[in-house]
């Protein structure tokens, strides 16, 4: 794992002054960090959350959200690794496992237009306009992805999907994430197109590059992302991310302050164990929204 940089600090606005008497739970939630093969290497596609935001407000991120209650319906068609297995690579139930799936594919479809499902388990949708209603509907929760998929007859490609990494937001700050971390191709003949109120601009960029508008100070990075980026930035091909051998623990980042800015510390940082405040993830399959 690439060595968190000095110069990443925290908002100020980020960590509350003093940290939580209970800490907040995290909510479950689902990322997805969409690939494609280009002439300068591999590229990511990336957001820039809108500011006041709630949570990481003016961050560039990759698209993902928070669990929907219906995320769970396994009325869902399926193809590809059953729920057990990402369970397995998560280290959840397999009912979780399956609602991270769905969610993982709501929310790329929501927020970049990209839908993870097919006629079948051999084949994906091609251009996905057709089925602006549906992502309206989807963003305003009235209707699930369950539904959805069923009305157009779409089984969803969990196969198109790989694990990447768990990252669980710092227990001294006021919102909490326990977010999984997936990566996919854009599958061919559909576009990202970023169509989001959550969104001020999207862009494909590599890894390198989206590292070099973060180092000067044109895009604002948590480390989660800026990690990922990193990792990323070793690969050549989309096929070599996708094939990357991952074994995923549950990374907590820990808060320490040095003056007048805030740092997020690694697991392996001398200063990790003695930063304060700091509590154990708990395994916990709780679907809420």
């Amino acid at each position: 794992m690439p060595k968190l940089p000095e110069e990443l600090t925290l908002p100020k606005d980020y960590v509350a002054d003093s940290p939580p008497a209970v800490p907040v739970t995290p909510k479950d939630s689902a990322t997805v960090v969409l690939l494609r093969d280009a002439p300068s290497g591999i590229e990511v596609f990336l957001l820039r959350r809108v500011v006041g935001m709630a949570f990481a407000g003016g961050m560039t991120a990759f698209p993902g959200g928070g669990l929907d209650r219906r995320d769970a319906d396994t009325s869902v068609a399926w193809a590809g690794p059953e729920p057990a297995w990402w369970a397995r690579q998560f280290g959840c139930e397999p009912e979780m496992a399956r609602a991270l799936v769905c969610a993982a594919v709501r929310e790329t479809f929501e927020e970049a237009g990209v839908l993870l499902a097919g006629p079948d388990g051999d084949s994906v949708v091609g251009d996905t306009s057709r089925y602006a209603e549906s992502r309206a509907a989807l963003v305003g929760r009235q209707v699930s992805l369950a539904q959805f998929l069923a009305e157009e007859g779409l089984v969803l490609r969990a196969d198109l999907l790989r694990p990447w990494a768990n990252w669980v937001t710092p227990v001294d700050e006021p919102r909490r994430h326990d977010t999984r971390f997936f990566v996919a191709a854009l599958p061919e003949g559909q576009r990202a197109d970023g169509v989001t109120t959550e969104a001020e601009d999207v862009e494909w960029n590599t890894p390198a590059d989206a590292l070099t508008a973060w180092r000067e100070g044109r895009r604002g990075l948590l480390p989660p992302t800026w990690m990922t980026l990193a990792e990323l930035a070793e690969h050549a091909s989309v096929a070599s991310a996708l094939t990357a051998d991952r074994q995923i623990s549950k990374i907590i980042p820990r808060v320490v302050r040095d003056g007048s800015v805030i740092r997020a510390v690694l697991p392996g940082d001398p200063r990790y164990d003695a930063a304060p405040g700091h509590v154990d993830a708990r395994p916990g399959d709780r679907i809420e929204r």
